[in-house]
């Protein structure tokens, strides 16, 4: 009725007549909300509530509300209110700001590259073992093998100053997007030291062959032999093995001489450099 009066410009009398309803109808205003509209805003309020959810859940979800009605009914509904599930977005990853490009950057000599990277394995009552690797990109030396439960950002500051206590601050660390190695505590570290930082590419562990390598060869020749069944005991044997890699170990790359006695006859060769 409101239509043929709105676009003919018919009196309601006319209107009435020609639609064959009687006038007494116009008057009568409905007691309830209509039906369809209180589903389509519980649609709308559920789509709100649970953005991930589809109209199949939706469904159920009106069917224990004690709604009777279809899931055909909901689905065109749905789909006449707009709803849908939003698509996915890739999570925002975050990614250390380097100073030097990892693909380039060589380490010329002692303290100029120091490679960092963690490893995982388990002590015979299954709880985790963590360990940091902290190598000498230049000389191959292990500087550091911190094992412990877990190993956060604070951890790995606190193992890197305890190598400040025996050499100088390197001039590049080198390490993945790790969220232990993009924290704010390694960048003031970095900061404080005066180091660069050369982040990998996600995904890219080929840009870290030095450690990479170098957790090969603990992991064949350490990790996958030795059932820890401490973390006291995996300390211990785990340094026994860094000590025994420096000092007794010949490096295929370093013409067969141990990382150790590379490392001082680089020193008594470059002694200006030392």
């Amino acid at each position: 009725m409101d239509h043929l009066q709105r676009v003919l410009g018919l009196s309601e009398r006319l209107a009435c007549r020609i639609a064959g309803q009687h006038r007494s109808t116009q008057r009568h205003q409905p007691t309830e909300p209509d039906r369809d509209q209180v589903l389509r805003a519980e649609l709308r309020r559920l789509s709100r509530a649970h953005p991930r959810w589809g109209y199949r859940r939706v469904h159920a979800q009106l069917r224990e509300a004690g709604w009777q009605v279809n899931r055909k009914a909901i689905q065109r509904r749905w789909r006449e209110e707009g709803l849908r599930v939003p698509a996915r977005h890739r999570k925002r990853q975050r990614l250390g700001t380097s100073t030097c490009p990892a693909d380039r950057l060589v380490a010329e000599h002692p303290d100029h590259v120091w490679a960092l990277d963690y490893q995982f394995d388990q002590t015979t009552d299954g709880r985790i073992l963590k360990l940091l690797n902290v190598v000498d990109e230049h000389t191959r030396e292990a500087l550091t093998i911190t094992v412990d439960r877990r190993i956060d950002a604070d951890a790995t500051v606190a193992a890197l100053d305890q190598l400040l206590a025996q050499r100088d601050a390197p001039r590049f660390l080198r390490c993945d997007n790790g969220p232990e190695l993009t924290a704010n505590a390694l960048r003031d570290w970095c900061r404080f030291t005066g180091a660069g930082t050369s982040y990998i590419e996600p995904g890219s562990p080929w840009q870290n062959p030095y450690v990479e390598s170098f957790g090969g060869r603990l992991r064949d020749e350490l990790l996958a032999v030795e059932a820890f069944t401490s973390l006291l005991e995996a300390q211990v044997l785990v340094e026994d093995w860094r000590i025994e890699y420096n000092t007794v170990r010949p490096h295929s790359a370093l013409g067969y001489l141990t990382p150790t006695d590379y490392a001082k006859a680089w020193s008594t060769n470059h002694p200006e450099l030392s």
